[in-house]
């Protein structure tokens, strides 16, 4: 098996970690729905802009 022939550094670790996140949903809140509700997506009541698509 091969051993890497240095250690990484701390820095070099941490920038690649750096990208491991968790980002919280875009979400917004549906006047006509009165419900939150995500981002460019259609509402559970059929909303979507303010307007009735389903």
């Amino acid at each position: 098996m091969a051993v890497p022939a240095r250690r990484t550094s701390k820095t070099k670790k941490r920038s690649r970690r750096a990208n491991q996140k968790l980002t919280t949903p875009a979400i917004h809140w549906d006047e006509k729905a009165q419900a939150y509700t995500l981002s460019h997506h259609v509402s559970d009541n059929g909303y979507y802009n303010g307007r009735k698509v389903l």
